[in-house]
């Protein structure tokens, strides 16, 4: 691949078909001719590579050109260029674009001094004329008919991968939430799965411990009996937890006692009324109440019923916390409410952080919460917003550091501050960070439009502002928005 020798015969008359120059003069055409590089690939040849620094804008004069980006380290196809006459309707049927948007590449990257978003590769062979940066900005100055054809596609290109970027960034949402609910599922319905299939078991011992005491006990035993298995019941969530060597303890001295008096064979029902809160001068009140004879069924039937209980709380409890993850998946994507409401800032960044916990592991996360009034916004927007700035900051912590959300008012705005003690962000691009296609992050691992489509969502969508500012060890970014009047946070 590369340049040829000399410029093909006819070479003005076959740039002139190209729309981009077809309004140029003889001269203007000539010059085209003169100063650029012709270019051949064969099938297969790459051109540019994304994230290479831009340095060239190419014209196609024949062939194909298949454009690639690598999304989560997958590569996919976002487009391809086609030289050859096609009709107007059938290229827009086909690829979405006119065709002005087919005949020429690399623009974009050229004017705003970054690298090339995308791979493109020759299919089947292909013919270009290249023209070097400082070239092609002065073809601006000399051929300024160019610019009403090139600057139409430049902002359809842009219009299309900002589209492109936020169906991506609502993809990656989505996947985030799934991975966080599959993670957060996992321990609660592991739970209920398990404690579901003790208590097959537990229910037909039971049912036999049960039949046992009912047919050996007094009433004045069986009311005794109950009161005890009452008390514990309610004891245990108000009651202060052991530690670990209190717990042990305990459980040794509950176990000697039932050895003492002969019921050694039910270690596995003492255990379940230790961690329920029963002590010696409880089964010392038991024994005292009841016959001899009978004992052995009184601690086993409540120590069935114990453990029964015990499991049938284990599935609430884990239902409970299954329940009030899908209260939190309804405030992160804000399902079943209106697209514009009156937001309280704190739900939509502790769903946030919700949703990310498991890219939080590694990060301690500190909350200042101050009292803010609610805001009037899109909730599932400003939403993505905090996913955009919580995930760069856990990028630049490389997933370890400490990450601090605050909240306050600030004149007429409520102010929301992301610090992250990562290495911070170089001087000479704090500037750059919200222009579209500007991105720190390894190719393949950032489109460069999460912030640019964060500063549209806070500016454009909610009238707020989105400023920056980084040391080492101390980077923020600070959103402001405008406060609802007359509206108060409920915390």
């Amino acid at each position: 691949m590369g340049p040829t020798a000399d410029a093909p015969p006819g070479l003005t008359a076959r740039l002139r078909e190209i729309e981009l120059f077809a309004d140029l003069t003889d001269d203007q055409l000539s010059w085209l001719a003169e100063v650029g590089s012709h270019m051949c690939l064969a099938d297969g040849d790459i051109l540019f590579s994304e994230g290479e620094p831009a340095n060239r804008f190419y014209v196609l004069l024949g062939g194909e050109l298949l454009f690639t980006k690598v999304f989560g380290g997958q590569e996919h196809v976002l487009t391809k260029h086609i030289a050859e006459h096609v009709p107007e309707p059938l290229l827009v049927q086909y690829d979405g674009k006119r065709r002005a948007a087919h005949q020429f590449t690399g623009e974009l990257p050229l004017l705003t001094d970054s690298g090339y978003i995308a791979t493109a590769i020759s299919a089947g062979g292909t013919e270009l004329m290249a023209y070097d940066k400082q070239t092609f900005l002065n073809m601006l100055t000399r051929c300024p008919q160019v610019s009403r054809v090139l600057l139409p596609v430049l902002a359809w290109r842009i219009r299309t991968v900002e589209l492109e970027a936020g169906r991506n960034r609502m993809l990656e949402g989505l996947g985030t939430l799934a991975a966080g609910l599959a993670h957060e599922l996992n321990n609660p319905t592991a739970a209920m799965v398990r404690a579901a299939g003790e208590l097959r078991g537990t229910v037909k011992e039971l049912t036999e411990a049960s039949m046992r005491w009912g047919r050996v006990a007094t009433p004045p035993e069986a009311r005794l009996l109950n009161r005890i298995c009452d008390s514990l019941h309610e004891a245990v969530p108000a009651g202060k937890p052991l530690d670990v060597l209190e717990a042990a303890e305990a459980a040794d001295a509950v176990m000697d006692w039932l050895f003492d008096h002969g019921i050694e064979q039910y270690s596995d029902v003492g255990t379940a009324l230790v961690d329920r809160g029963l002590d010696t001068e409880t089964l010392d009140e038991i024994a005292a109440g009841v016959r001899p004879e009978v004992l052995e069924a009184a601690i086993c039937c409540l120590g069935q019923i114990v453990q029964a209980r015990t499991m049938v709380e284990d599935v609430a409890e884990a239902g409970r916390r299954i329940e009030a993850l899908v209260d939190t998946t309804k405030a992160y994507t804000n399902l079943d409410r209106a697209p514009v409401r009156d937001v309280d800032l704190w739900e939509g960044l502790e769903a946030t952080l919700a949703m990310l916990a498991p890219r939080l592991s590694g990060v301690r996360v500190r909350r200042h919460y101050g009292d803010v009034p609610l805001v009037t916004a899109y909730p599932s927007e400003l939403n993505q917003v905090w996913t955009n700035l919580i995930d760069n900051a856990v990028d630049a912590m490389e997933g370890i550091g400490e990450l601090r959300i605050s909240t306050r008012v600030e004149g007429h705005h409520a102010l929301v501050e992301i610090r992250d003690s990562g290495p911070g962000i170089p001087q000479s691009v704090l500037s750059l960070l919200f222009q579209p296609f500007f991105t720190t992050k390894d190719t393949g691992h950032g489109t460069g439009l999460g912030l640019h489509l964060s500063r549209y969502i806070v500016s454009h969508r909610h009238g707020g502002t989105i400023d920056v500012t980084s040391v080492p060890g101390d980077t923020r970014f600070l959103v402001r928005l405008p406060l609802t009047r007359g509206q108060t946070s409920a915390r």
